[in-house]
């Protein structure tokens, strides 16, 4: 693949106060739900203090770009307020019914915001947004998905469009793709965007495909394809769960500083002599493994997660397994299904460029659906995940 242009996706503290300051500081006449205008005031106190969260990262991702001069447009059934109450890009006046969004308060004259609530029909909105993306290369514009599979009606636009305007047509686009992915024990319809559907398109440069978990490194994902003068479509795994999970937070040194990690090794770990055993993963599941670790006091595992997918960073990848100089055993450990996720791709594409490792699958075993319909079955499943990566001592 064509290298990845260095961009600059660190912002100045100042701007992030701004950012923060925008929704506590809400003009006069806006008379914000007494529950939103507790989350407002969370954000401005998060601008400075950190303990970042998922929504407000990316409203930060959006907030920057906008007092940079750069268009920012979202669409999707629920994203104004955000499928899982987590976004908030719009404050709904309590009296009025209108909407104010906060950080058009930070934004240059010369850009733009859009924040719609799309009709029900994937295909439609998709493919709108495509065309924007083609015709306004330099906004960085999002198609959301309510749940990741609600991208299945839109899948001729994928397949025609996304993977491949570029190598048909010459069309270039930096179109956005948000789907919510990940097991939760809330029935198949509700679990998976098909991560191994768009693995599968990937070839010839053609799009980035990431599963970023942690605020930051969302932002700096964001803040890259807005930026890069590389103009590829992008689909981003997002979490559910990790919406409000206590450690999915970042500092405010992650944003006014570095820029998107592409692999994040395992800080966790004071002596990575003593590693015997490295478990690579995407997603949600990491923050599970990293409980179920300290639960059981096991200090000879690591936990490397591989943030973009595609194009492979097979460089980080490589430094990570150097990294560890006794591991031996080398395990890629999914949530979803052997015969979906990321697992065939990896077997596929990353193993030719790691000489010497043997890399073993744990998932679940292969399924017509995505996920079981019960709740009890789904946790006994992903006790048995957990147990099979990590076994007690």
């Amino acid at each position: 693949p064509e290298p990845e242009p260095q961009v600059e996706t660190a912002i100045d503290a100042g701007v992030l106060k701004r950012i923060g300051e925008a929704h506590a500081n809400l003009p006069g006449g806006v008379t914000p739900h007494k529950r939103v205008a507790q989350l407002l005031e969370r954000r401005a106190k998060m601008a400075v203090e950190g303990d970042i969260d998922w929504g407000f990262g990316e409203i930060i991702a959006f907030g920057s770009l906008l007092a940079q001069g750069v268009t920012v447009r979202l669409s999707g059934q629920d994203s104004k307020r955000g499928t899982f109450v987590q976004r908030h890009a719009a404050v709904v006046d309590a009296v009025t019914g209108r909407d104010y969004f906060p950080i058009s308060q930070v934004a240059d004259q010369s850009a733009r915001l859009f924040v719609y609530d799309s009709l029900l029909s994937e295909f439609a909105a998709m493919g709108f947004e495509y065309g924007y993306s083609v015709e306004n290369p330099d906004a960085l514009v999002m198609w959301e998905a309510q749940f990741g599979d609600f991208a299945n009606g839109a899948q001729s636009i994928v397949d025609e469009f996304v993977s491949s305007g570029e190598v048909k047509w010459g069309q270039r686009s930096a179109v956005t793709l948000l789907l919510p992915h990940s097991h939760e024990g809330q029935g198949p319809d509700h679990t998976s965007g098909r991560l191994e559907r768009y693995l599968q398109l990937c070839a010839e440069d053609n799009m980035r495909v990431a599963v970023p978990t942690t605020p930051a490194n969302h932002f700096h994902l964001l803040r890259r394809q807005a930026l890069s003068p590389k103009k590829k479509p992008l689909v981003v795994f997002t979490p559910k769960s990790l919406l409000r999970h206590r450690l999915c937070v970042s500092s405010v040194e992650e944003f006014t500083t570095g820029t998107f990690q592409p692999v994040i090794p395992d800080a966790g770990i004071s002596d990575n002599v003593g590693v015997k055993r490295v478990l690579f993963c995407s997603g949600k599941v990491f923050y599970d493994l990293v409980q179920a670790r300290a639960d059981r006091g096991i200090t000879d595992t690591a936990i490397v997660r591989i943030e973009q997918l595609y194009p492979l960073p097979v460089d980080e990848v490589r430094a990570a397994i150097a990294s560890y100089p006794n591991a031996d055993d080398f395990a890629w450990i999914q949530e979803e299904p052997a015969n979906q996720g990321a697992w065939t791709f990896i077997a596929l594409n990353l193993l030719e460029h790691l000489e010497g490792v043997r890399l073993r699958r744990i998932s679940r075993p292969s399924a017509a659906a995505p996920a079981v319909g019960s709740t009890k079955m789904h946790d006994a499943e992903q006790a048995a995940l957990i147990e099979a990566a990590l076994p007690r001592p």
